[in-house]
């Protein structure tokens, strides 16, 4: 199954709740989250009798679609995730957050988690000073990501920077003049993803 193309919209509408998919323009006046619009289909506007099973897929398809994750790579995460020591639903978000194309939009350098796919697999960001162009890679603490030294790719991450409106995650660093940032350590589980149950994530996937 390929990668969604279609309205980021109609996603943030299906899961009845902002995913942040535009980035700022999420935050305008006429987001269809706001304006109330009912979910996507024919049968999107009729409340419809919730499922245990139907309540765990919905936390999980929304925290896919906040990653953009397409579902074979999300399943990979959670394996990943069930296979480290700790609490399984807190190490598969830690994870997720430590992806490299969210690290380069939590850090301001893209307005959006898929333009920050973009930058990174048309290989404008370097990791600890060596060439990446892997969205999936997951980074450590101490690791720095800078853009890359080249005309096009700082004037890209610059004029994002200059628009940022977003407060930068105190688990992060990052110099606005040299266009680089840190990890400074990993964050915990509720500087991540508060909006979700993360348990009933493992308890779908336990079945």
């Amino acid at each position: 199954m390929g990668r969604y193309t279609g309205p980021a919209c109609r996603l943030c509408r299906r899961e009845g709740m902002k995913l942040f998919l535009k980035g700022d323009r999420c935050r305008m006046s006429k987001c269809a989250v706001d304006a109330g619009r009912p979910a996507p289909g024919v049968h999107g506007a009729r409340p419809s009798k919730k499922t245990e099973y139907g309540v765990q897929l919905r936390e999980k398809q929304r925290l896919r679609r906040f990653y953009g994750l397409q579902e074979g790579q999300f399943k990979l995460f959670f394996q990943r995730a069930l296979r480290k020591r700790g609490v399984t639903g807190e190490m598969l978000l830690q994870l997720l957050e430590l992806r490299l194309d969210n690290l380069v939009f939590r850090l301001g350098f893209a307005p959006s988690r898929r333009t920050a796919r973009q930058l990174v697999l048309h290989g404008h960001v370097t990791v600890n000073g060596r060439r990446a162009n892997v969205p999936s890679m997951v980074l450590r603490a101490g690791d720095r990501v800078e853009t890359k030294a080249r005309a096009k790719s700082q004037a890209l991450v610059k004029k994002t920077l200059d628009a940022q409106s977003r407060e930068l995650s105190s688990w992060l660093a990052v110099d606005k003049d040299g266009l680089k940032g840190e990890v400074l350590r990993v964050p915990t589980r509720e500087e991540i993803a508060p909006f979700v149950n993360e348990q009933l994530i493992v308890e779908l996937y336990s079945k």
